[in-house]
């Protein structure tokens, strides 16, 4: 990146650029800081989603989206490649541009463009950001757009997105998947080291979503050989929650109730309405065990139907969740 030296106006605009992409007025709040140095007339954020390989376009100010085909269209011209390689903007039209520029940009009036690739500074890609304006971009405007372009390459972050987690306490650690199967972060929660390298934790999560359920409760027992209390939760992910995701989240805890495990199988059994016969079967015990673990349960419960003894276990998320 090349050196340059920032006035106190523009290090003003910068400071406000990072606060409102952290969590002030967003995109449109991030832009309208960034206008103060940077002289433009419209500008519109690509967002690159990892679980499709595609680029949309997620907000536009100026003119109208440049979406479906036509966000792919850039993506195959030399100008991207070399945005790419270089990780700094490319000025439009250029002569491997000018067929993209007239049809996307000259019918609204603009006159010069930029597009800057994204990048997180931890390196990983995210999207691109074009510009337009009626006049050409003054010389300073390339160099000052890729220094403010890590903070802005979180607006096109579709992978650490997840909106409204609703209903999950503090003390879990959480991933998410949207239906494609893709991982992605919960704000606010640690990722969960439990379920790192758990096979079927994306295939649980999709069966959610496709469940629609609002929540799921219950216990699983880790390869850690531990317990956790595990929670599912529906989720918007991706920009703004537009992709249907689950929240999937765990902590360590005791059985509740002084239960052991196998009791926890027999109560998972009987709020799915199996009969002693069918628990004994589905365990490989005699029915008589089934029967006398049942007895426990039912003291350690203080219930005294089956009827009351499900209502409790799903209320309470005592049953066991296999992933």
């Amino acid at each position: 990146m090349a050196e340059i030296t920032l006035n106190v106006r523009q290090l003003q605009a910068f400071a406000e650029v990072g606060y409102e992409v952290a969590g002030g007025g967003g995109a449109h709040g991030a832009m309208a800081a960034l206008r103060r140095v940077v002289p433009l007339d419209a500008y519109e954020f690509v967002a690159f989603d990892p679980a499709t390989g595609r680029h949309h376009s997620v907000v536009s100010d100026g003119h109208h989206r440049i979406d479906r085909d036509a966000a792919e269209e850039y993506t195959g011209l030399d100008a991207y490649r070399r945005a790419m390689s270089t990780r700094s903007p490319v000025s439009m039209p250029e002569p491997d541009t000018e067929r993209y520029f007239r049809r996307h940009l000259a019918p609204y009036g603009w006159t010069a463009g930029l597009t800057a690739p994204l990048f997180l500074a931890e390196g990983r890609y995210t999207g691109l950001l074009h510009l337009a304006s009626r006049d050409a971009f003054p010389e300073l405007a390339e160099p000052l757009i890729t220094a403010v372009a890590p903070m802005l390459a979180h607006v096109t972050d579709l992978t650490r997105c997840v909106i409204d987690p609703v209903g999950l306490p503090a003390g879990f650690n959480a991933v998410t998947f949207d239906r494609q199967g893709t991982r992605r972060d919960v704000p606010g929660f640690t990722a969960s080291a439990a379920l790192t390298g758990e096979p079927g934790l994306a295939a649980l999560a999709r069966a959610f979503i496709d469940a629609r359920e609002l929540s799921r409760h219950g216990l699983w027992l880790g390869r850690d050989g531990r317990w956790h209390e595990l929670r599912l939760l529906r989720a918007g992910v991706g920009f703004q929650g537009t992709i249907q995701g689950a929240v999937v989240a765990e902590r360590p805890c005791s059985l509740p109730y002084e239960l052991t495990g196998r009791e926890v199988d027999v109560l998972t059994r009987v709020a799915a309405g199996d009969s002693n016969p069918q628990i004994a079967a589905a365990l490989v015990l005699s029915v008589r065990t089934v029967t006398t673990h049942l007895e426990h349960i039912f003291t350690k419960l203080g219930c005294d139907s089956r009827t009351r003894l499900t209502t409790k276990a799903l209320a309470e998320g005592l049953c066991r969740l296999d992933l």
